[in-house]
């Protein structure tokens, strides 16, 4: 069963990372610091599914990690080819991104966010390692990223791998703590201190260490690392048992289920959108300042990243081995074919109807009781006698009074049943049998 609070919190991720590279926006890595986000969610769900399948947890994430860039790499770099793109064997990162695949001047503007994808499948290889390591010793397997990252602050050489490991490893393995339950043990004092001591730390560094752009963690390792810790422990060690009311909005639970469906697609080909509809709009001369035009233009760009997920989002669902669906996540209007009836199937033979057994004569004098008996054992429509009661009086269309008096409960011993019948006695409503009246005992 999907956890719709991650669904909705990775859709958020999603839109996020759209609107920044839309607006351009520094503080919108502030307020929701999406990569980190993104990469907690799925260290959580790398934990489980090591859990689940072990080693080859390894393939089944590749799997569905690899088939959407290769969809955008049989587009791109065959266009950074004709426009000046010298080939050489690093072109296999195409397939493998273990390091930045190569690009031209303006491939590195559209593509430079394989860098996730990159890391993405680096924390992978890692995580069967980390795992029992972060299991068994849990805060010093958490020093390591940060460690490393603050060596880099103060000399370190760093290489972009290293670099985006040391700000999000942490991130990834705040998920493993998720997915072990440990930040829902630490209790909530315990852990709103610690993510307040974490972000207030990040934010005492990036307030004092403002980059170039300002306030853009993307450009302040540090702060970013530190910041995007503390958010994520907040974000995921309180998540809610669950969010029953996202499925009540209709509208809303489409939208959420739509982006999860079609993530690795709308993260990798929005750049391209972005780049595309503005030379598109400058060629026609569409601008429209203020506010108004920046809610028009981001409308614009939603709609247009539409185009390629509609064209290639149906890749993650082979990747993931599900129905191919629409890019909004309802299935196909083709419907599917109709199952073929089973022919192994053994023909089920109706039970045998037993045949009624007509009561024992009575001897003279029990004729009161007799007929008493035999309007309580009316044959029915089967073949079986009827209960005594309302419902067969009702039946009939009307009812005997009964003029014997109910027996007084005997105490439960050997050849009795715990209503006080004895066992040699037959019960009305078993089958083929009637139960015989008895007298009233004198008192």
């Amino acid at each position: 069963m999907r956890n719709r609070y991650f669904d909705l919190l990775r859709a958020a991720a999603i839109i996020r990372v759209v609107v920044y590279h839309a607006t351009g926006w520094a503080a919108l890595t502030i307020v929701f610091p999406a990569m980190g986000v993104m990469f907690a969610l799925a260290g959580s769900l790398m934990a489980a599914s090591l859990d689940r399948h072990g080693p080859r947890a390894l393939l089944r994430r590749a799997r569905r990690l690899l088939p959407p860039l290769w969809a955008i790499a049989v587009v791109m770099v065959p266009a950074m080819i004709l426009t000046g793109l010298h080939p050489t064997w690093r072109l296999v990162f195409w397939l493998v991104p273990l390091q930045d695949p190569p690009s031209n001047g303006w491939g590195s503007g559209v593509l430079g966010i394989v860098w996730y994808l990159r890391e993405y499948l680096w924390f992978v290889l890692l995580s069967p390692l980390a795992l029992p390591l972060f299991r068994r010793w849990p805060l010093p397997t958490l020093a390591v990223p940060a460690a490393a990252l603050a060596a880099m602050e103060f000399g370190l050489p760093r290489t972009p791998v290293l670099k985006e490991f040391a700000i999000f490893f942490g991130c990834w393995l705040i998920g493993f703590a998720h997915h072990d339950g440990r930040l829902r043990r630490m209790g909530r004092r315990l852990l709103v201190g610690l993510a307040v001591a974490v972000s207030g730390a990040g934010a005492a560094w990036f307030l004092t260490h403002p980059s170039p752009r300002g306030y853009d963690l993307n450009d302040i390792p540090l702060g970013d690392a530190l910041w995007s810790t503390g958010f994520v422990l907040l974000l995921i060690g309180m998540a809610p048992a669950n969010i029953s009311w996202l499925d009540r909005w209709h509208g809303l639970s489409s939208l959420v289920t739509a982006l999860n469906r079609r993530a690795v697609t709308v993260y990798l080909w929005h750049p391209s959108v972005v780049v595309a509809l503005g030379l598109a709009l400058g060629a026609v001369g569409w601008v429209v300042p203020g506010a108004v035009g920046m809610v028009l233009w981001i409308g614009a760009v939603c709609l247009a990243v539409c185009l390629p997920v509609a064209a290639v989002g149906w890749i993650e669902d082979l990747a993931a081995g599900r129905r191919v669906r629409s890019w909004s996540g309802v299935p196909p209007s083709k419907p599917a074919p109709a199952e073929a009836p089973r022919t192994d199937a053994r023909p089920v033979e109706p039970a045998p109807v037993p045949a009624a057994r007509m009561p024992a004569p009575r001897a003279a004098g029990d004729d009161a009781a007799g007929e008493a008996e035999w309007s309580g054992a009316r044959l029915s429509r089967a073949g079986l006698p009827r209960r005594r009661g309302r419902a067969a009086g009702a039946e009939a269309g009307r009812v005997r009074p009964d003029h014997h008096a109910a027996d007084p409960a005997p105490r439960a011993g050997p050849g009795r049943r715990q209503g006080g019948t004895p066992d040699d006695v037959p019960v009305r409503g078993e089958a083929g049998t009637v139960r015989p009246r008895r007298r009233a005992v004198r008192r």
